[in-house]
């Protein structure tokens, strides 16, 4: 995969996801960002992770990705060249035991092969997406569907916001949050990520000792 700038993830999507991991509905978009050593991509493969930190919970998201840089009133059709679907892995009891503390996320958000992505695809324009579900599968069976419609925040709202607290230029990607059906990843399992009926990415888990 092509050297990537900045990752940033804004949560959450759909107000079903927010109560299904008991967060709040927040009132503007919540960023956060990965190491780009976090990224990997969905070419089949088997993606090794960390089997001894607790539960390993999957995210499916639609990504973005930057094409130009950010200019004050650009439309998102114009600043986003390509897409791609993603998935957020988590270390959940990590992430718990952080949020008690107050701590920053990155210990369960930032490991290596927490970024998944599938290959990018020439973006149709935001209404067209519209018309398209994208979906998890996991062994086989629909974990996940959600559509561009539902978000929380819209595209052009979540750009505009990330440009004007962090800033966007040509190279950095979105992960723009997820829908309901968040779960565990056990050793083993296997997961396609689908637009419509196109499969972007495929791949494995195998969960070791660190």
């Amino acid at each position: 995969m092509e050297k990537l700038k900045n990752i940033f993830l804004c949560r959450k999507k759909l107000c079903r996801s927010c109560k299904e991991l008991n967060n709040a509905v927040p009132s503007a978009p919540l960023f956060f960002s990965k190491p780009t050593h976090a990224v990997v991509e969905a070419n089949g493969q088997s993606l090794t992770l960390p089997g001894d930190a607790g539960a390993v919970h999957y995210e499916a998201e639609w990504v973005v990705h930057i094409g130009r840089p950010y200019e004050k009133g650009i439309k998102v059709d114009d600043l986003v060249d390509r897409m791609a679907l993603g998935i957020d892995l988590t270390l959940r009891d990590v992430q718990s035991r952080l949020k008690e503390k107050g701590h920053p996320w990155l210990l369960a958000k930032g490991f290596r092969q927490s970024a998944v992505l599938t290959r990018f695809i020439p973006l149709p324009g935001i209404e067209a997406c519209k018309q398209i579900d994208f979906s998890l599968l996991k062994n086989g069976e629909k974990v996940q569907k959600g559509n561009i419609q539902s978000m929380l925040f819209d595209p052009q709202t979540l750009v505009d916001y990330g440009a004007e607290h962090f800033g966007l230029s040509e190279g950095d990607i979105l992960f723009t949050g997820t829908p309901s059906g968040v779960g565990p990843v056990p050793d083993g399992d296997r997961f396609a990520l689908k637009w419509g009926e196109e499969t972007l990415g495929t791949f494995s888990v195998s969960l070791k000792n660190t």
